[in-house]
């Protein structure tokens, strides 16, 4: 509960509270703190170019679908791309291989999701210089690393710098924890490209190029059996209908459902979630949707009638031109 009023403090409203002015030292501390990571930072400079895809506020903006879209892009420009990412909220910090069939515990939501859909090698570790390097011992076709969520990892050294926002934009525009910003706005200045998810372009706060991106729902596939599909316009016949979100912005995938002409009961849940069969006991009565990134941690579950509903991102082709421009710099040096 208190997460869901954080939220709302730093997004929907752009006056601080009597509540979130107690907390503005912090503000300032953690500016101080990350800034002085970033100082004392040793940046590991792997044999390949390093592609980092993050973010600059806290909560999901759409990293995950515009990583599967650089990884699939790069292969079509002839690229053989591997993925490494933390995984947070995984048990242990063991730098491993992500496959199919990984436990979400022990490598992460995110990029069990990641392994399952972008058909390249994904490695994990809390050093993600340290999970490049093991993915190109094991995979030495490998010439470019995507990294998921690293924007603030600075001891991974990187040749281009990818910043998303999804609608929500800056926010309030203050510092953790008075506001969502991991780093100041000021950081978009250094970045190679923006990407703005359901964002105007003129809503950022930076003169970097920006892309919009367009997050687009495919078909509906059973949690049980992925190979059984359906469309909105059948679930809209199976009666009761339970949206379930564990994601940083819940609220995009309800409104990409109603969106879809589908009226459900709307179960939001904090990001990253391990769900039990408890926690799901509302939809017993009814039917489950839920988004890919909840179907990794459900898939074990003994559930009724689940859906799930798989996005694709849709970018303009002058993202992954610039992209392969500067790799391609890098590489030639």
């Amino acid at each position: 509960m208190f997460a869901r009023w954080l939220q709302r403090q730093w997004f929907e409203r752009r006056r601080l509270t009597p509540a979130l002015w107690l907390l503005a030292p912090l503000a300032g501390l953690y500016a101080s703190l990350s800034g002085l990571n970033r100082w004392l930072a040793k940046p590991r400079r792997l044999v390949v170019p390093v592609v980092v895809v993050g973010n600059i506020t806290v909560g999901g903006a759409g990293k995950t679908p515009l990583t599967l879209w650089l990884a699939e892009q790069l292969r079509t420009h002839g690229w053989h791309p591997g993925i490494v990412s933390r995984g947070y909220g995984r048990s242990d910090d063991t730098v491993r291989p992500v496959l199919a069939d990984s436990p979400p515990e022990t490598v992460g939501d995110e990029p069990l999701l990641l392994a399952r859909r972008s058909g390249v090698p994904v490695w994990v570790g809390r050093r993600r210089g340290e999970a490049g390097v093991a993915l190109l011992a094991a995979h030495p076709e490998v010439d470019v690393i995507l990294c998921d969520d690293g924007l603030q990892h600075y001891a991974l050294a990187r040749d281009v710098e990818i910043a998303v926002f999804d609608a929500r934009g800056i926010g309030n525009g203050w510092r953790l924890p008075v506001g969502p910003l991991r780093e100041s706005p000021a950081r978009l200045a250094t970045v190679d490209a923006v990407v703005a998810n359901g964002l105007a372009p003129g809503g950022l706060p930076c003169a970097r190029p920006v892309f919009p991106m367009r997050l687009q729902p495919g078909s509906f596939y059973r949690l049980d059996d992925p190979g059984q599909t359906c469309t909105a316009d059948s679930l809209r016949q199976r009666g009761r209908l339970h949206a379930l979100a564990g994601i940083g912005n819940p609220q995009r995938f309800f409104a990409t459902l109603a969106g879809l002409g589908l009226v459900c009961e709307t179960h939001p849940f904090p990001d990253h979630y391990r769900y039990t069969t408890a926690d799901l006991a509302f939809a017993r009565d009814g039917v489950l949707l839920m988004t890919e990134k909840d179907a990794v941690k459900c898939a074990h579950l003994s559930l009724g009638e689940a859906w799930v509903l798989p996005v694709e991102a849709e970018l303009s082709s002058a993202l992954i031109d610039l992209i392969v421009e500067k790799l391609r710099g890098r590489t030639a040096a």
